[in-house]
């Protein structure tokens, strides 16, 4: 599988779609060849679209999972679940229609089957979970869906998918593989900035698929007031002003002991490795319910990472009108009773005391539900991603060193060293390497003082800096 910045747009996209809990994820992970979508033997895991890429025999495919469809559903995730793979099939240039060979048909199988004929998109039955040729005698009944192209697959082992992927390819137009031969891997610090990862990070039902939506202008994630929405990682790329900025939408971070299914534990272990492949970080905080210790420990998981991070207040316009949560008055409220705008700096000050360890963190108040304010994010994330990769020559970081008081470091007697120079080792994030007269671990009220001061002469707004030091002598 490529990486998601470099699936080709034009290639075709091909639809995975059926009942819940039929296997549409696994096969969805099996043909892009990566654990994108979390798999389980609960129901509806999937909600949202998730697409990658595969590529077959020189071609490559666009794939789409899309959610567990049941056409007369009227509750609202299953409806919303239902509107997401319409888009789905309306984008698709064919469609495999995923259905359990161990289950007897029922009615909602028919009934879909007979939506998906109307497409007019080449269709394709995949009777998944027939692990070897012994049940191949199940395939009978699934002929009255009327779907003449009938595969016997085992997504889990892979049988049947070749022949599926060599169907697929015979009635889509062909779009060729890129040559990489001869091409050598990067690094981060060699890789283009031309797209930016945003990860967009918080605790549960804060409003970050609202956010998603609105900086993308689509209606790419499903939206509910139910907590933890949002399983599986939901992406987007926007450009703007020649620039490409991927969102991911996470699921909501959870403490370990509030999490009970399992899809919920494996879409908060999901949400944490979105966020380590992401350069910057919008963390979404509540302006209902103020900063919580829960917010505090997704901050510091952003932090220890070394992604930058943009604090997204959001709901500001309901501290604004004092609407609150129904049954209790919101922390925000009973601190400070943030309810005119010039009480913006008095949020943003507790703000600041509460996370402390992100006072490099440039702050925005939003309303995402209405759009308010959120033109201020996409200028922030160029200036972030700019300074995430902002590198200072040597010389001007010993210029910088000759001009540095380090008598007013407050750090004890014994943590005093003799700094030779200062280099900076790489970027993404800033990282800064001390060589001194002896091997010593930096007290944290000097490298504290160190990092202010390295902010206060060259900026690093919104992006960690990390201090290491080597002796001389190393």
């Amino acid at each position: 599988m490529k990486p998601d910045s470099a699936i080709t747009p034009s290639a075709p996209t091909v639809a995975i779609v059926g009942r819940p809990n039929v296997g549409k994820s696994t096969l969805f992970n099996r043909m892009v060849g990566s654990r994108r979508a979390i798999v389980g033997d609960e129901p509806g895991i999937t909600r949202d679209r998730l697409y990658g890429e595969a590529e077959w025999r020189g071609h490559n495919l666009r794939i789409v999972d899309t959610g567990g469809i049941l056409p007369e559903e009227k509750d609202l995730i299953p409806a919303e679940i239902f509107r997401q793979a319409r888009v789905a099939l309306e984008e698709s240039a064919a469609i495999i229609m995923v259905v359990d060979g161990r289950s007897e048909l029922a009615a909602p199988d028919l009934e879909l089957a007979r939506l998906l004929r109307k497409a007019n998109r080449p269709l394709f039955l995949a009777v998944n979970k027939v692990d070897s040729d012994k049940q191949s005698a199940l395939l009978a009944d699934f002929h009255r869906l009327g779907i003449p192209q009938m595969f016997p697959v085992s997504a889990e082992h892979g049988r049947g998918v070749d022949d599926l992927l060599d169907a697929l390819i015979a009635v889509v137009p062909p779009v060729a593989t890129e040559d990489t031969e001869g091409t050598q891997p990067t690094t981060d610090d060699e890789q283009p900035a031309s797209e930016v990862k945003v990860a967009i990070i918080g605790h549960p039902n804060v409003g970050k698929s609202t956010l998603l939506n609105c900086l993308t202008a689509t209606d790419r994630a499903i939206v509910s007031p139910i907590p933890g929405t949002t399983r599986d990682a939901v992406d987007e790329l926007v450009e703007r002003n020649g620039r490409r900025f991927r969102f991911i939408d996470t699921a909501g971070i959870r403490r370990k002991g509030k999490t009970h299914l399992m899809a919920e534990k494996l879409s908060v272990v999901m949400a944490r490795k979105h966020l380590e492949s992401a350069d910057i970080a919008l963390l979404v905080i509540d302006a209902t319910e103020g900063v919580s210790q829960l917010d505090a420990a997704i901050a510091g998981y952003a932090h220890e990472s070394g992604r930058s991070v943009i604090l997204v207040v959001n709901k500001w316009d309901l501290v604004l009108s004092g609407q609150n949560k129904p049954g209790r008055p919101t922390k925000a409220q009973r601190m400070h009773e943030c309810k005119r705008p010039a009480d913006r700096d008095a949020y943003e000050q507790r703000l600041r005391y509460q996370l402390k360890f992100l006072r490099y963190a440039p702050v925005v108040f939003v309303s995402a539900k209405s759009g308010k304010g959120t033109e201020k994010i996409f200028p922030l994330l160029e200036q972030v991603a700019d300074e995430r990769r902002k590198r200072i020559p040597t010389s001007a970081m010993n210029r910088f060193l000759e001009c540095v008081d380090f008598d007013r470091a407050p750090v004890p007697v014994r943590q005093r060293v003799k700094i030779l120079y200062m280099t900076q080792a790489s970027v993404a994030p800033p990282t800064f390497v001390l060589f001194t007269d002896r091997a010593v671990h930096l007290h944290f009220s000097y490298q504290r003082f160190l990092e202010n001061q390295i902010r206060h002469a060259f900026g690093f707004v919104g992006t960690p800096i990390w201090i290491k030091t080597r002796a001389r002598d190393s």
